[in-house]
């Protein structure tokens, strides 16, 4: 398996597939990535069992060869690396020979064949989708998912087919829900739940204004770039009735800036040293009072001007959820809907409908 290759291409591919490789399994070729050479160019493949990349590179060569290497061990000496070609020469020691210049290493390989082996993708079968449109989908929702690994079928985002032109994405942790829609032209027999790794490496991917190929086959979520193929695991297991909890019919409705609400929530939060601890806010006709208290620091409050005209009203939430989705609306100002102090809280924009959140309010 001799070859040369450019390093900043090299440098790039390696970036590309180190967040998928798994560093802590059990399972040492999980920290390997696979290098497969043939007359077509190089692939680099690298795998966790849930997340898959594939990346190519175009590689001068008429060999074929496949290896397994350190991934992070070499993407390390790629950076420092002072050339502009790195040389792969394979020794029937069981070492790969890595030159550049006058730098020289030996790198440790392990058989191809222990590589767990990537599903096999028709690419012919992917849609092309905008970036833009998967990337609005994705930054909706992936805040809201569950991190708790108990909860499988709330560790991913759900996305569902509306109709032949429309999307629905859906992210919810128990204690709050994020829902969004967008056109995006997708057949889908059925919803299915997209792990948030897998969610996340797709957004690290993906470019505003660009195209990709996506699509769900069989068992796994495909996202294709110019260079990359992501193959993503769905998780097996219904996801929730959220409609079910999306509250119908609300009575009250406030409507407050945005940055004048965020900035008030993150001052009055700093004494919330606890990620659990709650906030109180008091609702009354023109105004917002948000308070928070902890014993070992102290008090602190903070009043703010809203558009509200109903009965003075007082609810408990978890100031981060409130943080997280404010950060993913982008309007001016913000609407906040409710029925009485135990029920939920939908968050929305001013004028996209489509993008909404419930958040449960907590006893303080």
């Amino acid at each position: 398996m001799d070859f040369k290759i450019k390093r900043n291409d090299l440098l790039q591919g390696l970036q590309t597939i180190q967040s998928i490789v798994d560093r802590k399994s059990t399972m040492p070729i999980l920290s390997n990535a696979l290098f497969q050479l043939s007359q077509d160019g190089l692939r680099i493949s690298a795998t966790d069992l849930e997340v898959g990349m594939i990346v190519e590179i175009p590689v001068q060569c008429n060999l074929e060869g496949k290896v397994a290497l350190p991934a992070k061990s070499l993407y390390e000496i790629a950076k420092e690396l002072g050339g502009e070609e790195i040389s792969f020469r394979a020794k029937t020691s069981g070492w790969i020979e890595l030159g550049c210049g006058k730098s020289q290493f030996k790198i440790v390989q392990l058989p191809a064949e222990e590589f767990p082996s990537m599903p096999v993708i028709d690419v012919s079968k992917l849609v092309k989708v905008s970036g833009e449109d998967l990337l609005y989908l994705i930054e909706k929702t992936s805040y809201a998912v569950s991190l708790d690994e108990t909860k499988y079928n709330l560790n991913g985002v759900y996305l569902e087919r509306v109709d032949k032109e429309t999307l629905r994405m859906v992210a919810t942790d128990g204690h709050r829900l994020s829902y969004v829609e967008r056109k995006v032209a997708l057949g889908l027999e059925k919803g299915v739940i997209i792990p948030r790794k897998g969610v996340m490496e797709m957004k690290r991917l993906l470019v505003s204004g660009g195209e990709y190929l996506f699509g769900i086959e069989g068992r796994n979520a495909v996202l294709k770039t110019d260079q990359a193929l992501l193959i993503v695991r769905l998780i097996e297991g219904d996801f929730p009735d959220y409609q079910k909890v999306i509250p119908k019919n609300l009575e009250k409705a406030v409507s407050v800036g945005r940055n004048e609400i965020l900035g008030a929530l993150r001052r009055v939060s700093l004494l919330n040293q606890d990620k659990n601890r709650g906030v109180k806010m008091i609702f009354s006709s023109g105004n917002l009072e948000i308070q928070s208290s902890n014993p070992d620091i102290g008090e602190a409050r903070e009043e703010l001007e809203v558009d509200y005209k109903g009965e003075r009203v007082e609810v408990g939430f978890n100031p981060r959820y409130f943080l997280d989705t404010i950060h993913a609306l982008s309007d001016e100002k913000i609407i906040l809907e409710f029925k009485d102090e135990i029920s939920p809280c939908v968050m929305r924009s001013e004028y996209d409908r489509s993008f909404i959140n419930v958040i449960m309010p907590m006893r303080l």
